[in-house]
């Protein structure tokens, strides 16, 4: 097969001679190899030639030529890099001495044929530099073949690693999804325990005195009892539907859902599942939050939020103490909102650690409540993914004010 594209490859021969007989000779010597010859009686009509056809196997050049001899019409063709490649070969009846021999090496000859030229010797040295040229084609035509499957592999390469990296980034982002979803879950967790925990000791609290002491309550003391059994019941029933349906849409879509609402309105919610707690240690909860704020957040972090902060400054107020206040004040495109108690407050040793993720310890309230340590650490994660920062002012004995801001929103 690679003979047969060989042998049907054109070859071109450019015959320079300024006598039309030695052309004529030359193609009779050769017109059994089915060549095919360009004639040229000069230098520069060769010249003129090449600038046409540059694809020629063969130059045959004469050396004695007027105007412009062999050697220099050879100079001028191999100034052009597309001829440089074309063997020449000088055929002369006079100079073969060495010096012109080197003369004609050094022009860019390749071979000598001296007139009267022997037809076989002829016929033979075109034939090796015919083959030459037929395989020197053929290597250059693998050689493309070889380049263009090079550039196909390479384009497959390209696409494998595309697909490669494609794969890997649905991983990664797959993986950062089941990693939210797990932070969902543990987040959801979490504020059952903290913001049910404590309505539900109240509520078993109300519950129970009222059980033991039935007989010897006041109507209106049952009254009360009952009230608050009721109104406790069923916030708790209405924040655990709404958790559910916040773990869900955590789920679907793990990211918060940030909606406008009025500041005080939503205090006063988050405010009224925790009185009850307030109530069994005598400690009032005031709202001093201003009527015109509105706020940009998700519902369900603030009041998480709110009644971790609420439900730590009733842990801390001794039974009877000072009242646990909850104030606003707008600054700039946000708001501070300070939860603010007069209990025993904490030394700068906890502070430095209040916030640290290492630290999961609680510290046990002025009645001995219990927590599990991660309520400030679910707080500061809800903050911060409203763009809001947290920080907490505190003297032993004097109280604790926790302040942290929201983005504010016009009415």
């Amino acid at each position: 097969m690679a003979d047969q594209v060989i042998n049907n490859m054109p070859v071109k021969i450019l015959l320079v001679d300024d006598n039309e007989n030695n052309l004529l000779s030359i193609e009779v010597v050769l017109q059994k190899e089915k060549y095919e010859f360009y004639r040229a009686t000069s230098g520069r009509e060769a010249l003129r030639l090449l600038l046409k056809e540059e694809d020629f196997t063969l130059i045959l050049l004469d050396v004695k030529m007027p105007i412009m001899d062999g050697y220099e019409t050879a100079e001028l063709i191999y100034q052009r890099d597309k001829l440089k490649n074309i063997p020449i070969i000088f055929i002369t009846a006079h100079d073969y001495e060495e010096a012109a021999v080197f003369k004609g090496y050094r022009a860019g000859a390749v071979d000598f044929i001296r007139k009267p030229f022997n037809p076989e010797i002829l016929r033979t040295k075109v034939a090796v530099f015919t083959e030459l040229y037929r395989k020197n084609r053929l290597l250059s035509q693998q050689e493309e073949k070889l380049q263009l499957i090079n550039s196909e592999l390479v384009q497959l390469n390209r696409e494998l690693e595309k697909r490669v990296l494609d794969r890997t980034i649905a991983l990664e982002k797959l993986n950062i999804e089941l990693t939210a979803l797990n932070s969902s879950k543990d987040k959801f967790l979490s504020v059952i325990s903290h913001d049910l925990r404590n309505p539900l000791t109240s509520l078993l609290a109300s519950s129970a005195q009222l059980d033991r002491d039935a007989e010897k309550l006041k109507p209106e003391q049952i009254r009360m009892f009952s009230g608050i059994i009721n109104r406790t019941s069923q916030k708790i029933l209405n924040q655990l539907n709404e958790l559910v349906n916040w773990a869900k849409e955590q789920r679907e879509k793990p990211y918060f859902n940030p909606q406008k609402f009025e500041l005080r309105k939503g205090v006063e919610e988050s405010l009224e599942l925790l009185k009850a707690s307030a109530l069994q240690k005598r400690i009032q909860l005031d709202n001093l939050v201003p009527g015109d704020i509105y706020v940009h957040a998700d519902i369900m972090m603030f009041r998480s939020i709110l009644q971790n902060l609420v439900t730590n400054a009733i842990k801390f107020t001794p039974e009877g103490g000072k009242n646990v206040i909850v104030s606003a004040i707008k600054k700039g495109n946000g708001v501070e909102i300070c939860v603010k108690d007069f209990g025993v407050g904490m030394s700068e040793k906890i502070k430095d650690v209040l916030f640290d993720k290492m630290n999961s310890t609680s510290n046990v309230g002025t009645n001995s409540e219990k927590g599990t340590g991660l309520g400030l650490l679910l707080v500061r994660d809800f903050v911060v993914q409203h763009g809001g920062t947290i920080s907490v002012e505190s003297d032993e004995q004097a109280g604790t004010c926790f302040t942290f801001t929201l983005p504010t929103i016009e009415n």
